[in-house]
């Protein structure tokens, strides 16, 4: 943390308080910190409190009305290694995603090329709302880090999620980002996986026709290695299923099991399957299979006229399988790869598999699909729950897929997590 120079934007909430403790701890760990308030802010936590445990002024208009002095917030942009909005209310969660810049917060936020972490802290309504929770996979989408709040007795009387976490957990997330361990904008605190078993399958699977032929497809498993890495850096513990291919995970921590064929892969999930907490299901599994397969290379000759007929059989749907032995503290996500019709078929494989959601890929949208190193993709948890991201990179979509299952895990775990 030692030089690090870190924004602390505060937002008009309860909890702005805990940001006099922040504050401290960041300059005690060597921290630069420059605090900007949003106006609503100064009426719950005095300007004068942060600029003295900062060591600087507190930044809280675009212009000094005195004597015109402008505060030049492309320069505090380029000036910060992270920005750290914290409470962050749904008002300014809801300007951020818009665009709006009326204040010096959300100019500095437009302008700011680090990292930006955003700490929502409100009332349960308001963040169980579908308009708070759009704005959220608005900002998700635009590569945002958040942090979401804790769970606990609200200001209001009621319980449930909206608190802001403490001081010293909001201290240690970014003490864990700067020291190389949490990756720039993953969707929730380092600890929040810790402890969790993940399961993920990734890549094709080959179907063997004879020892030199096959029949597979085109994935190169590179959405389910990034989703292994992202989960490990969180601290999940990661089995990684992965089918044929030269790629493999950059985690250290990620433990790969090899596998060829859908047999293959059906075996290594059967064994491990039980022992997870989340199942993801990413490999591109080969739905037929040659209903023998030959020992010896079949060769071209005047018997067969140079040609080969295949009688071919369905493979285990492992996904399908795996529904079946599920447990209720599980979380279930699937991939759905379509050419038509592709949320009618994604949303009858979420019915059928009983799955927490499913991600759909359309072969239509351009730059999706297999080999890419970007994706686009749809989240679906039912009808009238459909979330439609924009074209983005691999790891990026890994983010919100795990902060997806990061909120079905609180659902299921609760204040266990």
């Amino acid at each position: 943390m030692k030089g690090k120079r870190i924004i602390l934007g505060i937002c008009g909430g309860i909890a702005a308080y805990k940001m006099a403790v922040l504050t401290r701890l960041l300059v005690k760990a060597g921290a630069e910190v420059q605090v900007i308030m949003t106006r609503e802010a100064q009426s719950f936590i005095g300007p004068l409190t942060l600029a003295t445990l900062s060591g600087k002024p507190v930044l809280n208009r675009l212009y000094h009305r005195g004597n015109g002095t402008w505060t030049n917030h492309v320069e505090l942009g380029l000036w910060a290694d992270l920005m750290l909005i914290a409470p962050a209310t749904a008002n300014s969660i809801s300007a951020m995603a818009s665009g709006k810049s009326d204040n010096l917060l959300l100019t500095t936020y437009l302008s700011a090329r680090c990292p930006v972490w955003v700490a929502p802290a409100m009332d349960l309504d308001m963040w169980n709302h579908p308009a708070t929770q759009r704005n959220i996979r608005t900002l998700q989408a635009d590569g945002l880090h958040i942090i979401p709040p804790a769970e606990g007795e609200l200001a209001s009387g009621l319980s449930g999620p909206g608190r802001l976490p403490e001081p010293e957990e909001l201290f240690e997330e970014l003490q864990a980002f700067f020291q190389g361990s949490v990756s720039s904008a993953l969707p929730g605190p380092s600890k929040l996986f810790k402890g969790i078993k993940a399961l993920i399958t990734a890549g094709p699977t080959y179907e063997a026709i004879d020892p030199v032929r096959y029949i597979g497809n085109h994935s190169s498993g590179k959405m389910g290695i990034a989703l292994a890495d992202e989960l490990a850096a969180l601290g999940a513990e990661v089995r990684l299923i992965k089918g044929p291919g030269s790629l493999h995970a950059r985690h250290p921590a990620v433990e790969e099991v090899p596998v060829s064929s859908a047999e293959d892969m059906h075996r290594a999930c059967q064994e491990h399957f039980e022992n997870s907490d989340v199942f993801i299901a990413a490999a591109a599994v080969a739905d037929y299979r040659p209903k023998e397969s030959s020992k010896q290379k079949i060769k071209k000759n005047a018997e067969n006229n140079g040609q080969i007929q295949l009688e071919l059989v369905k493979t285990t749907d492992i996904l399908a399988a795996m529904s079946q032995r599920r447990r209720e503290d599980q979380v279930l996500v699937g991939f759905a790869l379509e050419t038509e019709n592709e949320q009618d078929n994604a949303l009858r494989k979420l019915r059928e598999k009983k799955l927490n959601f499913i991600v759909l890929n359309s072969l239509n949208d351009p730059g999706a699909g297999f080999g890419g190193d970007d994706n686009q993709v749809s989240l679906i948890e039912g009808p009238q729950q459909i979330d439609r991201f924009p074209l983005s990179s691999k790891q990026q979509v890994a983010r919100i897929i795990i902060d997806r299952i990061a909120q079905h895990l609180q659902r299921i775990k609760g204040d266990t997590l």
